[in-house]
């Protein structure tokens, strides 16, 4: 229980706030915030929501908690079916297993699921792997609009607005 009421460290607020001031560079906004009920994800998701703009109550579900099984993640992203864009803070391992159940070819179901590959790639995207004899890892994906955008925003202007008081 002393887990669930941990905070973020300075490093941790620091990464989230650069987070959301990227995301609100890219023009990125959310119809819905879903977090885990533990105290660093809400942390997390109501620090990226304020860079990014958002000003609607964050839904706590526990979907995202670090004992979530799949099914229920599932069920999380069904009712969540309604909105266009939504963000999800959790917890790895967990929610880095669902991205991989998630983008397993149709046929090979992820827990007795059917389903096609939900990852994206578009044309020019980059992708990382690791391979290693444990197996492959995908560690990043880049997409050439992110990438174009982050360019742009950081050719425009060189610092962050502050106040001049």
């Amino acid at each position: 229980m002393l887990d669930a009421r941990r905070p973020l460290d300075k490093q941790g607020k620091r990464d989230c706030l650069l987070l959301g001031n990227t995301l609100s560079s890219l023009k990125t906004s959310f119809d819905l915030i879903v977090s885990s009920p533990l105290k660093r994800s809400l942390q997390t998701a109501s620090l990226v929501g304020t860079e990014t703009g958002y000003e609607k109550p964050i839904l706590l579900s526990d979907a995202l908690a670090p004992q979530a099984d799949f099914a229920l993640f599932q069920k999380l992203l069904a009712d969540c079916a309604v909105y266009e864009s939504v963000l999800l803070v959790g917890h790895s391992p967990n929610l880095v297993q669902f991205a991989g159940l998630m983008a397993q070819p149709a046929g090979t179901g992820g827990q007795g699921e059917s389903r096609p590959a939900s990852i994206r790639m578009r044309k020019g995207a980059l992708a990382r792997l690791n391979v290693e004899r444990g197996g492959t890892t995908m560690t990043w994906l880049l997409d050439p609009r992110v990438t174009r955008m982050l360019y742009a925003t950081s050719t425009t202007k060189s610092r962050r607005k502050t106040s001049r008081k």
